[in-house]
Order: C-alpha cells, then structure tokens, then sequence
C-alpha cells in the first residue's frame, strides 16, 4: 500500500509545487496514480505565501490527485486569532502569542493583504483579518483532520503521546507534543509519520518518520513515499531508500 507524503510547508507555494512535482514523476514511474498525498500540516506562518498555499490546497483536496491535508499548530493557531484575537493556544508558551516574531502569524496576515500586523492595535488587526481572510479559507482550516491512518503508517503533525490508543489521543499532542514521543522507542503499532520538529534531513528512526526539513527557515520541503513500514525520500534524481535508523537527529 503506498502513501506519498509532505512535510510542513509554512507558506513556501514554490516548494510545495516542486514537491507535488517530485511525487508526480514517481507515480509515473511506478503507474500508481491512486495513492494519497498527506500534507502532514502547517500550511501556513512564517513563509511569504501562506494565503496562496491555502488556497491552492483547498481547491486541490476531495479531487484525482488524492491529496489529504492535516491541521498543524500553526493551522490551529490562525484559525483560533480570527475566533477570538485573546484566546491563547495551551500548547504555546505563555509568553508568546501567535502575533510574534518567533511565531509567523504577521507574515500570514500580510500574505492576506493585512500589513504590519504586529505593530497595530490588535482589535484593528483583528477586524481587517475578518475582512480580508475568505470564509472559505475559514471553513477549510477548521475541518482539517488531526490523523490519516493507512496501511501500516499513521500520520499526524507532530506526533502521538505513546501508550494511549489512536482513538484517545488529544489534539493537542497530535500537533504540539515533542521530547515525549521523540524520546520513545518502542513500537507504536503503525510507523507514525509526522512533521512539526525541524531536523537537516528526513529521518525514519524505526518507530517513527520525520519530514520536517525546515521549509519555514529557507530549507528544502520534503516528500517520501511510503509502501508498508519502508521509506524513500523523492528527490529530483528519483528515489532515495531511507533505513530504519534509532540514532538520528533529535
């Protein structure tokens, strides 16, 4: 059973059509034009065109390409400012809100046509977001899905807290939790596929798979495919075959 997936794509348009580009010529090459493409989540923050990926996967999502897209934090933490512009998402950190620097909201906002946004009163922000973000837009980050399950892979945005059962886990382990899962070797029952986590290069560690090569900081957006537990990495040359690996980037 095969899977193609992407890591986080922060709002780089370009990156993400190269990579849907990389998984085309693969299905090409194997004749397999049915398999999923899972977007593994933040779609936006930080990048330059987070109002255009958006759209470009909503309108691509339900069609023939069989693309599957999950909510990141990042998803999760726009749609919560334009509910409610006070409201604090309980996997940040108190001292940070979505606005700042370290976040990326600003560049979403201003990828909508909503300048400056960090140094203009919030309720000002606030309405010319409401104004200015299409209630398609809206609707489509609120109804993205947390988990796809196929096959032997499960994949989420940033992991799932070991031990509970798929069912029971909680939204906000599935797009915050880290050191948690990183640090846990066992078996999940399913290699779990997920982003979240900036490392250098992708890594299958065994238990799990990490695709998030830094795309929000200037780094290459990744795209495996997936056939079972097994593993490549799509590259402009073809396939690269990722081992299994426990000792790898944290």
């Amino acid at each position: 059973m095969r899977t193609y997936a992407i890591g986080d794509i922060h709002g780089q348009l370009d990156r993400l059509r190269a990579a849907h580009a990389r998984i085309a010529a693969d299905r090409r090459e194997t004749g397999d034009l049915e398999a999923p493409v899972v977007h593994v989540g933040d779609l936006v923050d930080r990048g330059p065109e987070s109002a255009e990926v958006v759209e470009y996967l909503r309108r691509g999502s339900g069609g023939p390409e069989g693309w599957v897209v999950l909510k990141g934090n990042h998803d999760f933490m726009f749609n919560l400012f334009l509910t409610d512009p006070t409201a604090h998402d309980p996997g940040l950190r108190p001292d940070l809100d979505w606005l700042d620097v370290k976040l990326g909201g600003v560049a979403t906002l201003a990828s909508y046509g909503v300048a400056d946004a960090g140094e203009r009163p919030l309720a000002e922000v606030h309405a010319e977001a409401l104004a200015k973000v299409p209630v398609a837009h809206r609707v489509f980050l609120e109804g993205l899905p947390l988990m796809h399950e196929r096959g032997k892979a499960v994949f989420v945005h940033a992991g799932i807290r070991p031990g509970v059962p798929l069912g029971d886990q909680v939204p906000q382990d599935l797009t915050w939790i880290r050191k948690l899962f990183h640090d846990d070797r066992r078996d999940h029952g399913a290699l779990i596929v997920h982003g979240h986590t900036v490392i250098p290069v992708a890594h299958h560690y065994g238990n799990r798979v990490n695709i998030d090569t830094g795309a929000a900081y200037g780094g290459p957006l990744t795209a495996v495919v997936i056939e079972g537990r097994d593993v490549w990495e799509l590259t402009e040359a073809g396939r690269i075959r990722m081992p299994p690996n426990p000792e790898g980037p944290v």
